[in-house]
């Protein structure tokens, strides 16, 4: 056991001068910040708010009601500063946002392996996360402040997104989540709750994600 707390120390400090030796990649918090698997509302924030795209779902009418799948950016806040509830900004020039309008049933994917975190793990192993978020795809109202949010969110993280054509008549979007599946380690889905998922806090480094499991 000491030996285990002395290791555990070494490994921490070691964590640690990284992480103020280093700065943050494309405003994304650094890798070392992860929380342990079993934390399941912070692990999957964590992965929401380090992420910048995933692929939307969106009922297709004209597939006539068959699932269709884009590749969308996204964002869930400042960097660091994510909320969890993911915005976007659509076309209805585009398929995803003209489905969204007529049927709002939406689902979201996000694999961990964009991130960079996985290691050598391929994207479909279960220690390589993944997590679907459920829900209705909705128009952000135009003046609101959640609009204001959505725009900040959105801009930050994608910049490119400012000199979009407005002819083209992008709109925010959230998701508002109803279900969460997400597997991030052996044994299955973690059970969490929506409720769970939004009100958890995350930590910029948590000693405690840098124990290693007890054995």
């Amino acid at each position: 056991m000491k030996f285990k707390r002395v290791f555990d120390f070494l490994f921490v400090s070691v964590a640690l001068w990284e992480v103020v030796s280093r700065s943050p990649v494309e405003g994304r918090l650094l890798p070392l910040s992860k929380p342990q698997p079993d934390a399941a509302a912070a692990f999957a924030r964590w992965l929401v708010s380090q992420s910048s795209w995933g692929v939307l779902s969106t009922i297709s009418g004209d597939l006539g009601g068959a699932p269709f799948g884009n590749v969308v950016s996204f964002s869930d806040g400042l960097p660091d500063e994510g909320r969890g509830i993911p915005y976007f900004y659509l076309t209805t020039l585009d398929p995803t946002a003209s489905d969204a309008l007529k049927d709002q049933r939406s689902s979201f994917t996000i694999s961990e392996y964009p991130v960079g975190t996985c290691g050598k793990a391929d994207p479909e192993n279960p220690t390589c996360a993944k997590i679907t978020l459920t829900g209705k795809l909705k128009v952000v109202e135009g003046k609101s402040n959640e609009a204001k949010f959505a725009k900040t969110a959105l801009f930050t993280k994608h910049p490119e997104m400012k000199g979009w054509p407005k002819s083209h008549h992008f709109q925010f979007f959230k998701l508002e989540i109803e279900d969460i599946f997400m597997i991030n380690w052996f044994g299955g889905p973690k059970p969490l709750t929506v409720d769970q998922y939004l009100h958890t806090k995350m930590n910029r480094l948590s000693i405690d994600n840098f124990l290693t499991p007890s054995l």
